[in-house]
């Protein structure tokens, strides 16, 4: 929706699954991203107090685990995490509740994020049995740096929004009830600088 002028927001919805992310969702994102029209800021977001549980792997049988995993791995999640990097005008991930895995990367795909105090964030790629993906590594190492990205990894403990907070893992903590508005109002702050000023600053 618009909920304000030059602002789009993009709400991940999958209410049955804790708004884990599939095909669908991920292809959405994708092609919203691309059709930005008059936006000059994006606001991704989660509906019913959850930002994202990861990838939608609750279906996939124990015996094609490891093949359908690292299908949805790379497509479409890639094209949605390749869009969000690529989007020309500033993303803020505004994360109302737990964000784990898959939907952790697709938070720090974003250039800023917003945090209600009280959730957890959290990989636990080494609880199923997986090995993540380089590139994905490398956006934790950029944002993180190395040892809190080892220890996010090699425990798949999760951490509370406040510890988030000290990591760099996201750039502010506010209490729930006031997480929507924060989030817009970053939104609208960004939307109403100077585009080419702030495309650029990001671009550079």
């Amino acid at each position: 929706d618009r909920p304000a002028d030059g602002v789009l927001r993009l709400t991940i919805s999958n209410p049955a699954k804790r708004n884990a992310l599939d095909h669908a969702i991920l292809d959405a994102i994708a092609a919203a991203l691309r059709n930005l029209g008059d936006a000059r800021t994006v606001l991704l977001t989660g509906a019913d107090g959850m930002f994202s549980s990861g990838y939608d792997i609750g279906d996939i049988p124990d015996d094609v685990f490891a093949e359908e995993a690292e299908r949805l791995v790379a497509h479409p999640f890639s094209a949605a995490i390749e869009e969000l990097q690529a989007c020309e005008i500033p993303t803020i991930a505004a994360l109302p509740g737990h964000t784990i895995g898959g939907g952790l990367e697709l938070a720090l795909a974003c250039d800023l994020r917003v945090a209600a105090d009280g959730i957890l964030l959290g990989m636990p790629p080494a609880k199923l049995g997986l090995v993540y993906s380089h590139t994905g590594l490398r956006r934790f190492l950029e944002a993180i740096g190395a040892p809190r990205t080892l220890e996010l990894f090699l425990t798949a403990r999760n951490i509370d929004a406040r510890t988030a907070l000290s990591w760099g893992l996201v750039n502010e903590v506010v209490g729930a009830a006031d997480l929507e508005d924060a989030a817009l109002d970053l939104a609208e702050d960004i939307a109403a600088n100077a585009p080419l000023s702030v495309r650029g600053n990001k671009r550079a």
